[in-house]
């Protein structure tokens, strides 16, 4: 279920692209779920098209969906590769940190600091 607080300081089209996304990555959408329209949706969320238009292709441009033409959009299966090179990296640091010996508290402190960087907070 999809909730856009129109108190919220965060923009609507981010609310919903956020929603998906963690809908996505909690694999609430499995891969090949069919999302609504983009006219659809903004009815039903009483948003403005464009709103969720926008939403939609940040969406596919960071790999998570994919539209088809007129059969309409789709979870991707990019955003399961996604996970598995997220995991993939993970094992890598993992040895990286054993190897030089850092303790693993230090090193958790270092990927909260690294994706703090790469992904701004919403407030």
């Amino acid at each position: 279920m999809i909730v856009i607080d129109p108190a919220s300081p965060v923009p609507p089209f981010e609310q919903l692209r956020a929603q998906l996304a963690a809908q996505i990555q909690e694999r609430t959408l499995a891969v090949g779920t069919r999302l609504p329209t983009i006219r659809r949706l903004a009815a039903d969320l009483g948003l403005a098209v464009n709103t969720v238009g926008r939403a939609y292709r940040e969406l596919e441009d960071a790999g998570m969906i994919e539209t088809r033409g007129s059969a309409g959009s789709f979870v991707s299966a990019a955003g399961e590769q996604g996970r598995e090179r997220a995991h993939r990296a993970a094992a890598e640091y993992a040895a990286v940190i054993a190897s030089v010996g850092i303790d693993p508290t230090e090193a958790v402190h270092i990927v909260q600091a690294a994706l703090n960087q790469a992904v701004p907070k919403l407030s």
